[in-house]
Parts: structure tokens; C-alpha cells; sequence
């Protein structure tokens, strides 16, 4: 009797394990410019896992896009910015614990990849909200050759040929690369980064203009994802 109850109580949470793997979270980031969707990596489970908890409570809703450097990247999540003056500098909000860095060669600075923001810290742990998303710049050779010596004076991840021509095409930021943890990308809405990146900043790369979001996210069939939106597990 009581194997029969283990393997009934089992039955559920086998079921939700394989239906899980079926589905994604995909999340939706809200600004006045449009919506973003978005996609988190399981390569890097704790960030994943630490962002679906915080969008889950709602912790991204009203925080700005704080700090915006065109052809670079476009940053939010200090949880300071939510009720913060024109004139109050931003950025080292945070929620009192941070996340051990998880670098992949695969995941990286392309255009559109969501990365954490971190301190200075000598492990490289990310902030536990921080987040950025790349807009970056098209690299031609020369130019990537000196992102590359850059990159191997930093102790960061070279990009493979399959990357390089990813950022001679698309663009990103690779001085990043093995740095800074990416973890997910928008796969939808690449072109509200622009709109974001391009608006009008004071000395301290504060937009004029507060550009605030909100975040929801649900799990999302893959084969829906693939198909609404083009991304492929």
C-alpha cells in the first residue's frame, strides 16, 4: 500500500517535470516604445531562476532604464530608481544578494542579449536585479581584432568564428564576452532597444525622460515560441 501511494504521489510530479520541459518562461518587457519578448537560457539556472522569481513578484514593475550608452547597452533594475528625483544618480540599488557568475562561451554579447550588471567583486558574482540588454555596434575585422585583444587582456571568452560573424552582422558588445554572464535575449522587439538607447541623456547616461517598464511572464509551449516568434530551442 504505501509503494502504491509513493508511486501515486509521484505520478503528478513526474508529469509536471516533462510538461516543463516542453514549455519556456517567456517574458514580456513593457515600455512606452512597446513591448519586448524575451527569453531566459538554462545554461545559466540561477539567473534564470532568480529572474522568473523577481518578475513573478513584480519587482521589475515601475524601475526605470537608468543608465543608456547608444551603441553600447541599455540598463535597469535598480530598485532605486522607482520613486528617484530627476537629479538622483542611479545604480547601486540592488537587493542585498548577488548570484555566482555563470560564463558560457556559447551565451554571449550579441545584439539583444540579456546580461547581468555586477560591481567590481573579484568572483564576478552578478547583482541579484541588475540587468542589461546589448545594443552593441557591427564590427568589421579590424575592429573585432582590437574587441578580441581587449577581450584576452580582460581574461574573457575569445568568440568563435560562428560569434565573430554574428558580430559583423547583427552587432554586439564582445569585450564582454566570458565577463559579464548573459543569460537570456530578446527574441522579439530587437528594435525598442534602439528606440530606448538612442533618447536624449544627462552627464551620468540617465535618460532625460524616465523610460519605465513593467514585466510579466508565463510558460509558454517551446513550439508556440518557435513558431509565433522565430527562436529556436
Amino acid at each position: 500500500m504505501r509503494k502504491l501511494l509513493l508511486l501515486f504521489l509521484l505520478i503528478p510530479a513526474l508529469s509536471i517535470a516533462q510538461n516543463r520541459k516542453k514549455k519556456d518562461y517567456l517574458v514580456s518587457l513593457n515600455t512606452s516604445f512597446g513591448t519586448m519578448h524575451l527569453v531566459l537560457y538554462d545554461q545559466a539556472p540561477k539567473h534564470k531562476e532568480n529572474f522568473i522569481k523577481l518578475v513573478n513578484q513584480k519587482f521589475y514593475d515601475s524601475l526605470l532604464f537608468h543608465r543608456i550608452i547608444p551603441l553600447f547597452m541599455i540598463q535597469g533594475g535598480d530598485p532605486n530608481s522607482r520613486k528617484a528625483p530627476e537629479d538622483q544618480p542611479l545604480g547601486n540599488g540592488d537587493v542585498g544578494y548577488k548570484i555566482p557568475a555563470e560564463f558560457v562561451p556559447s551565451l554571449f554579447h550579441k545584439k539583444g542579449a540579456l546580461a547581468a550588471a555586477r560591481d567590481n567583486n573579484p568572483e564576478k558574482a552578478s547583482s541579484g536585479c541588475q540587468f542589461y540588454i546589448v545594443q552593441g555596434r557591427v564590427w568589421d575585422d579590424a575592429g573585432l581584432q582590437t574587441q578580441i585583444v581587449r577581450i584576452e587582456s580582460l581574461k574573457g571568452h575569445v568568440p568563435t568564428d560562428e560569434q565573430k560573424q554574428v558580430y559583423k552582422t547583427l552587432g554586439g558588445a564582445p569585450h564582454l564576452d566570458g565577463n559579464y554572464t548573459v543569460f537570456g535575449e530578446v527574441i522579439d522587439g530587437l528594435a525598442i532597444v534602439d528606440s530606448v538607447a538612442k533618447q536624449a541623456r544627462n552627464e551620468m547616461n540617465r535618460p532625460e525622460k524616465d523610460v519605465r517598464m513593467t514585466m510579466t511572464g508565463e510558460w509558454v509551449k517551446k513550439k508556440k515560441i518557435t513558431k509565433k516568434y522565430g527562436y529556436k530551442f
